[in-house]
């Protein structure tokens, strides 16, 4: 997935940076589960991104606390 250079001001953080997620939504589909941020990361509601050059970051999910 190609991505063109970040045109907002102060430019989005890279697809590699530790903050990707700050990247302005550029296509959101809800009812499908997923967003297309700025840098290229698809972003989906459990969390779990899919990065522009095909790196799968696993969702984050806490580990339950017993009561």
């Amino acid at each position: 997935m190609a991505t063109s250079a970040c045109r907002h001001q102060t430019p989005c953080p890279s697809a590699g940076s530790a903050d990707r997620e700050a990247a302005h939504i550029v296509a959101h589909h809800p009812e499908q589960g997923w967003a297309l941020l700025c840098n290229g990361v698809l972003l989906f509601d459990d969390t779990g991104e899919l990065l522009p050059d095909g790196r799968v970051i696993a969702p984050n999910r806490p580990l339950a606390v017993a009561a």
